[in-house]
């Protein structure tokens, strides 16, 4: 009786290895497929050289101090992106998504113009999950109520201070 449990176990496990040394066969065939696509879609890319041209040195000095002079002017154009202050905490948690001034973005909506109430209603509603936004939540999990509310004070200020800024 044990024999044939073991003979039944052992046939068992033999159809088994065949199938699955089949399964992996075919994954090899899959493999080799791909390869062979990727292999003709690679070009390649033939680059003519062009001819050397001999240029009169110019004076490095005037060049350097020309480009600092444009980079410092775009350093300075980009510390103004913001058409008002903000501060830290929504520069840090809402800034990258809502826009540094609550114009809103591609991704996420706009905060500008709404009131401070609506917009601290919004921000519980988030952190306790009574509305669902992963990003929101993340956000706003480490935040004390006190945080919440001056964010949300913050932003409900957003178009008065637009309409000071300009």
């Amino acid at each position: 009786m044990i024999r044939h449990i073991i003979a039944a176990i052992a046939g068992a496990l033999t159809i088994w290895a065949i199938l699955y040394m089949a399964k992996l066969d075919a994954e090899v065939d899959r493999l080799g497929m791909i390869k062979e696509i990727i292999a003709k879609s690679q070009q390649e890319v033939k680059v003519k050289k062009q001819p050397q041209v001999q240029q009169q040195p110019k004076p490095q000095a005037k060049e350097d101090n020309e480009a600092e002079k444009k980079l410092k002017v775009l350093k300075e154009k980009a510390g103004r992106l913001s058409a008002f202050e903000v501060s830290p905490l929504y520069r840090r948690n809402c800034a990258s998504c809502h826009g540094i001034n609550g114009e809103g973005t591609s991704i996420a909506p706009k905060l500008i113009g709404k009131s401070s109430d609506y917009i601290y209603e919004q921000l519980l509603a988030f952190k306790s999950g009574k509305r669902k936004n992963y990003v929101m939540y993340g956000l706003l999990r480490n935040l004390d109520e006190e945080e919440l509310k001056a964010l949300a004070d913050e932003i409900g200020s957003f178009a008065q201070k637009l309409k000071e800024a300009q």
